[in-house]
């Protein structure tokens, strides 16, 4: 599951605040979570825990949804 989408689940960020973040990214090459962070939209904390289940989901170890 891709970082963004966590943070949608999470309710976290909304889906144009994603979209404007992809587009940001596309010209700064930056990571989404960097320029979430950069732009106030999601604190440490949330992009920490969000890294996490996403490193979880990605090797098998995620059964909470």
């Amino acid at each position: 599951m891709q970082l963004g989408q966590i943070l949608l689940q999470k309710k976290w960020i909304s889906s144009e605040q994603l979209e404007e973040a992809i587009q940001l990214q596309a010209s700064q090459k930056n990571r989404i979570g960097e320029l979430l962070l950069q732009k106030g939209l999601i604190v440490n904390n949330q992009l920490e825990a969000a890294l996490k289940e996403q490193y979880w989901r990605k090797n098998g170890f995620w059964v909470i949804d």
